[in-house]
């Protein structure tokens, strides 16, 4: 029992270390959330702003829902800031909600999702939980590689590394898995 729990942890251990696939954009339906649409680039571009436009259904906005903006901004040594809520300004029809995220210069990517105001008072998230959306940079890296449309990150292809608290955990779970399986 002890080794397949020590197994199990080095595993979820070396998943962390290797990242997630890079350059792939994610996004979250709509159907049922008072959302018909949202505007933004398909890429995020270092060093600027990220801009969105969330459009709402007739009925949302003509009984005053009000729509927050929360973003995650991700770098590309692997640390994610804590989640901001951006206040967004509505069009004069309140159907149109704008709003803007200055982007980190080694930024990998930008998560985020949408937390309503409802007149009643009622406030849901979309998605309920997590991020419903991710748009990946013009230069990332993954956790394994770099990629992107910009070339001077391309030219990084060929650098990697595994951030030293990473390696830091991996090895002392592995010395703490061989305690244990020698121990027993």
């Amino acid at each position: 029992m002890h080794r397949l729990a020590s197994l199990l942890i080095i595993l979820v251990l070396i998943q962390n270390v290797t990242g997630l696939q890079g350059g792939g954009n994610e996004e979250t339906e709509f159907e049922g959330t008072g959302i018909i649409s949202m505007e933004y680039e398909d890429f995020v571009i270092e060093s600027s702003l990220f801009e969105i436009v969330i459009n709402l259904d007739n009925d949302t906005a003509d009984n005053g829902t009000s729509v927050i903006w929360v973003t995650q901004i991700c770098i590309n040594s692997g640390v994610c800031y804590p989640p901001q809520d951006n206040e967004m300004t509505p069009s004069e029809d309140g159907k149109n909600w704008i709003s803007s995220v200055s982007v980190e210069e080694d930024a990998s990517y930008v998560n985020w999702r949408v937390k309503m105001n409802w007149s009643d008072g009622e406030e849901t998230n979309v998605p309920e939980s997590g991020f419903g959306w991710k748009v990946w940079s013009t230069c990332w890296f993954d956790g394994v590689e770099w990629g992107g449309i910009d070339e001077s990150c391309n030219s990084k292809k060929d650098e990697s590394f595994i951030p030293g608290f990473e390696i830091l955990i991996t090895t002392s779970s592995i010395i703490l898995a061989s305690l244990i399986i020698r121990r027993n």
